[in-house]
């Protein structure tokens, strides 16, 4: 076998009725060309009864162009040997030449330029009026040389289409796999958070519904505010329970609670942290007090401020990072972190993967919100809208 016929050939692509079509035309009308041409040189009207049945066998030819890709070989050869006795027959030896080349198999193609060079010269030696037997035979090798090439370039050229198209299409699917895989993490990632703030919320409404149970000495006034501390942590459970339906999440047997997910309250010390890192933050708080956005947003503002920073001590360090925090009760909280874009970034620098990034918008879409990440005027910039509820 011939490297060549190792090669894993593509199959042909289905034609359409206009492909299909206009290559009956091309055969049809080149044969018609040289059917014609032979009619002007027959001098001898003896010999033109003869051309009645070329057109014939050119016809034949045509006909049989139906069959040449599920039998190529086959209608290859028949179609140049009738090329040896018709003229009308030319346009269907192309074609079908040039088909059976696409398939790049030498075993096929050596017989075929055989019996090709072969109804050639036999052409040229029988027809009226043609070129001396040496000009004949090196037109005949010329001709089907090139018509070999221009099959198995386009049979090249298909291989290598669907090979790129192959690798398009698993790049793609590797790609979900990375998507599906990072939505996954953040999910469980808000599960566990969840988790550590409704046992926290739980346990404050035990514990007061026990000290109104059993303790039968309070004053209205401890009551009241038992019964109001109850009431707010039993609703504010609800609003985290709410967020969190639909996550679904595998607990593994044996798993130790991990501790209380940050929030904006740790903020301060975040950007205290990244400052002793070596990384240079501008800290914007245009909403007071942290204390005053509830912790489900607090947390998803904590990661998105923290992915941020990272991101940008990875790809631009040696900048310094905006971090801008506005927004009020009742509307939404509005979140945006901006640095300077690396120029000229050392080979060095830590490559990303970007499904953090990836899973913080999964993360916002979730809570009703959204994030954006872009490159915008020599800056990268990120910004999150998340929903504040009064």
């Amino acid at each position: 076998m011939s490297k060549v016929d190792a090669y894993q050939i593509a199959p042909p692509l289905p034609l359409s009725r206009w492909q299909s079509t206009w290559r009956y035309l091309f055969a049809s009308s080149c044969g018609l060309v040289f059917w014609t041409a032979t009619l002007a040189n027959a001098y001898d009207w003896t010999f033109r009864p003869y051309l009645a049945f070329d057109l014939l066998l050119g016809t034949i030819s045509v006909v049989a162009m139906r069959w040449r890709r599920s039998h190529p070989l086959a209608v290859a050869l028949l179609a140049a040997a009738i090329g040896g006795v018709s003229a009308a027959a030319s346009g269907a030896v192309v074609v079908t030449a040039i088909s059976l080349a696409t398939r790049r198999k030498w075993r096929e193609i050596v017989p075929l330029a055989v019996v090709g060079v072969v109804a050639s010269v036999v052409y040229f030696a029988t027809q009226p009026g043609q070129a001396a037997v040496v000009i004949s035979v090196l037109f005949t090798i010329v001709f089907n040389s090139a018509i070999i090439a221009t099959g198995m370039y386009i049979g090249a050229r298909r291989d290598l289409l669907a090979t790129l198209q192959e690798r398009a299409d698993r790049a793609e699917r590797e790609q979900g796999r990375r998507v599906e895989q990072a939505q996954s993490t953040e999910r469980t990632r808000i599960a566990r958070e969840m988790h550590d703030a409704l046992a926290h919320r739980l346990s404050l409404v035990a514990l007061h519904a026990g000290a109104l149970e059993y303790c039968r000495e309070l004053t209205d006034d401890e009551v009241a505010t038992a019964a109001a501390i109850t009431r707010q942590s039993a609703h504010q459970a609800l609003q985290d329970l709410h967020e969190i339906l639909g996550v679904l999440r595998t607990l593994e047997p044996g798993t130790p609670p991990e501790r209380p997910q940050p929030t904006l309250l740790d903020l301060p010390s975040l950007v205290r942290e990244a400052l002793g890192a070596g990384t240079k933050v501008r800290l914007d708080n245009r909403i007071g007090d942290l204390a005053g956005a509830p912790d489900a947003i607090g947390r998803s503002a904590y990661r998105m401020i923290q992915e941020g920073l990272t991101n940008a001590r990875k790809h631009a360090p040696d900048t310094t990072v905006d971090v801008t925090l506005t927004g009020r009760p009742g509307s939404r909280l509005e979140l945006e972190i901006r640095n300077p874009l690396r120029v000229g970034a050392p080979a060095g620098t830590t490559p990303g993967s970007g499904l953090g990034l990836l899973g913080l918008t999964e993360r916002a879409e979730l809570m009703g919100g959204r994030l954006e990440h872009r490159s915008t005027d020599g800056n990268f910039l990120i910004r999150a809208w998340l929903p504040w509820p009064a």
